[in-house]
């Protein structure tokens, strides 16, 4: 059964950085596509960055670009999102999954189940 295991959230001050990991098990995940996603309060759950298993080819919506980077280890099984210059707005549950090609905003997460996810907090 897979299993994400999410973490590396907390509270932070506007402008500032986290890293977040996303430790996978429970199957072969260097041959999927990979995605970060956010759940801010009363909003539903929508990506933000994927990246490809094949070259690790990076996506991103508009309102993180420049900002995060997504990135993988295939031999760990993990997968990670690097993020700076963070805003209020950024405040979430960020939680990650499989991601099908091609990758936009409206991407849903392609495995039958989610992680708990990690709490990301961003005060002005």
């Amino acid at each position: 059964q897979v299993q994400l295991v999410e973490s590396g959230g907390g509270l932070v001050q506007a402008g500032g950085a986290l890293r977040l990991s996303c430790a996978c098990s429970g199957g072969t995940f260097s041959v999927y596509h990979m995605g970060w996603f956010r759940r801010a309060p009363g909003k539903g759950r929508d990506l933000v960055a994927a990246i490809t298993w094949t070259d690790g080819k990076p996506y991103y919506v508009d309102s993180v670009k420049g900002r995060f980077a997504i990135s993988r280890d295939n031999d760990k099984d993990t997968v990670y999102l690097q993020m700076s210059s963070l805003r209020p707005e950024d405040t979430a549950v960020y939680y990650c999954n499989a991601v099908l090609w091609p990758f936009s905003a409206a991407s849903r997460g392609s495995f039958g189940c989610w992680g708990r996810g990690t709490q990301v907090t961003v005060s002005t």
